[in-house]
Formats: structure tokens, C-alpha cells, sequence
């Protein structure tokens, strides 16, 4: 098998990126920096974000411009609680019974936005909707207090590239390129949040970190499943997304001449999600293992995941991961 980095190796920061430690002095800087119109990613359960103030357009534009993100894309607003996403959107009884439900935790809701929301319209891509999360992480919900404002953050890395499970992969994607890393160690669920519409009637817009059947189970309804064409209307549905630089290859039974194999389940592998073919371990896995394989420089080739519960949201972002670019 290829010899792979050691998986502890740091990345040092330059001087323009501050990295800051997960204590008090480190969260009242990121959020003085957050309230200054600052670029600060921070860790969720789900990813580490790219945070800047959601009211805010220009430091909104700057998380544009450090990431190479297409302004057509939206943002995910995220808060601290409850009574600051109902400053900002519209809740119906199906959106309530979602948020007590499941918030905080890896669900985005896209609602209508109020119109004085004072959100900063680049966040929501133009649209009427908006994208709201409560994050399941003390770190990340200490930080969005202090702060004392909504916080648009999407993924803290390039455009498209793989998303980061740890400080030190957002400062390898995005190192002179922001103003701080709040470190607060490797992300829990390692999947993006699963993001859910309800206008108006509830979608799939995207699988995640929280299994749709779970969503399923509390409407008593099933989720209609989102059409991913023209534009965007929620963030991650992009043909090509979360991508590695090597090439991809899925439902791969065993590596080819050349290639690196991330496995699941009892198979001979490079790398492996989750030997014992556990789909929560295999999220949390996902974004470092390739990461760690594209250090190799060689193509990575993917064994078979099952489509359902979390392994529905693995497989997406395989699937883009694996689309041309």
C-alpha cells in the first residue's frame, strides 16, 4: 500500500492567519475580529465554518473572495439561538416542530426571509429564502453569543475542494487568505448539516449530517426530493463540490495500477471510513481520510457505500467529488 502522511502533521500558519486556541482570550478575538468585519472560521459539529457578520455586505463579500465562491451560491446564516433565527425568518408550525425537534444540531432550514432581517442580500444569493442553522457545538454557539450577531458561514476551504474536518485543514486551503482559525479540534459528525426547504412544501435540498428518515419520522411525511437544476437554491448543490485534486473513482471493488483506495467495510485499503462497515464512523472519516489521500497525489478510488441513513449524504458528496470539473 502507498505510504500516507503521518495523519497528526501541522500545518504552520502564517503570520496573517491567526490561530486561535479554543479559551477565552481565543473567543473574545475571533469575536471582536467577527464584529470588526473580519473573515474567522470556527468548528460546528457538522465542518469548520468560514464566518463573517451576516449583516455586514462587505466582510459577506470578502468570505466570496477568499474562497472563490460564485455569488449565485447562498450562504447558511448560522445563530446562537432560536429568537435570533425568528429575527430573521419567517417559522410556520412545520418549521417550529423541525427546530424543537433538531435544533441544535446538523439541520439547515431554508424560510422565507423577513424583509427586515437586515441581512445582507449577497447572503441569500438574491433569493426571498434564507438559510438558517443553530449549531450542535459549545464552541461555535459561545462564539455566535459573543459575537452578538447572525453569522453567514459556509465551508471554511476553496470553492469546491474538500471541506475541513480541522484547523489545520482550513489553513492549508486558506492561509493568507482569512484573518483567524477559532481551533476547536476535529469536527464530531465531519458531514455537512443536511439542509431542509419549506417554502413551501418540505425538500430534501440537500442530505447531511442528520438522516433525512429521522426528519421523515418527525413530519409523519415524506421529503420531496430537490431537482438540482438551474441555479442554486440552497448551498452544496453544485454539480461539482467537495472535491479532492486527484481524480475519483466510486464503487470500486479494489485500487487500479496507480490508484490509492479508500474503503468501508472489511476490505484491504489504503484507507479505510470504517472496518466494520459503520456509517456514523464513516461520515466523521470522510473529509480527513481524503484529504490525507490527496497528499499522495495519486487518484483515489472508493469502495462501495450504502445508500442509505448517513451513507445517502456520504455518497453525495462522493458523487460530486467525482464529477468533472
Amino acid at each position: 500500500m502507498t505510504p500516507l502522511p503521518q495523519q497528526g502533521r501541522s500545518v504552520t500558519p502564517m503570520p496573517k492567519t491567526e490561530l486561535l486556541p479554543p479559551d477565552d482570550a481565543g473567543l473574545a478575538r475571533a469575536a471582536a475580529l467577527l464584529r470588526a468585519g473580519r473573515l474567522v472560521a470556527f468548528p460546528t459539529e457538522t465542518v469548520y465554518g468560514l464566518g463573517a457578520d451576516a449583516t455586514d455586505a462587505h466582510a459577506v463579500a470578502r468570505i466570496f473572495e477568499a474562497k472563490s465562491r460564485p455569488q449565485f451560491n447562498p450562504l447558511i446564516v448560522h445563530v446562537a439561538a432560536l429568537d435570533q433565527a425568528r429575527r430573521i425568518a419567517d417559522f410556520d408550525a412545520t418549521a417550529d416542530r423541525l427546530a424543537d425537534a433538531f435544533w441544535p444540531g446538523a439541520l439547515t432550514l431554508v424560510l422565507p426571509l423577513r424583509a427586515d432581517s437586515g441581512i445582507a442580500p449577497l447572503v441569500s444569493a438574491g433569493l426571498p429564502s434564507i438559510a438558517l442553522r443553530l449549531p450542535d457545538h459549545a464552541l461555535a454557539r459561545d462564539l455566535l453569543a459573543r459575537a452578538g450577531r447572525p453569522i453567514a458561514a459556509p465551508s471554511a476551504n476553496p470553492s469546491g475542494r474538500i471541506s475541513p474536518t480541522t484547523a489545520h485543514h482550513v489553513l492549508a486551503g486558506l492561509n493568507n487568505r482569512i484573518d483567524a482559525v477559532l481551533d476547536g479540534g476535529p469536527c464530531a459528525v465531519g458531514l455537512e448539516s443536511t439542509i431542509v426547504g419549506l417554502t413551501p412544501t418540505p425538500s430534501l435540498l440537500r442530505p447531511g449530517g442528520l438522516p433525512a428518515e429521522a426528519i421523515e419520522a418527525c413530519l409523519g411525511a415524506p421529503l420531496a426530493r430537490h431537482s438540482e437544476t438551474g441555479a442554486p437554491n440552497a448551498p452544496g448543490q453544485l454539480a461539482s463540490h467537495y472535491a479532492p485534486s486527484a481524480p475519483l473513482r466510486l464503487n470500486a471493488q479494489a485500487a487500479e495500477n496507480g490508484e490509492v483506495l479508500l474503503g468501508f467495510g472489511p476490505v484491504d485499503s489504503d484507507l479505510n471510513l470504517s472496518p466494520g462497515g459503520d456509517l456514523l464512523e464513516a461520515a466523521a472519516n470522510l473529509f480527513h481520510h481524503l484529504h490525507l489521500l490527496d497528499r499522495t497525489g495519486k487518484p483515489i478510488a472508493v469502495a462501495p457505500i450504502p445508500d442509505h441513513g448517513l451513507g445517502r449524504a456520504i455518497n453525495d458528496r462522493l458523487r460530486r467529488a467525482a464529477a468533472p470539473r
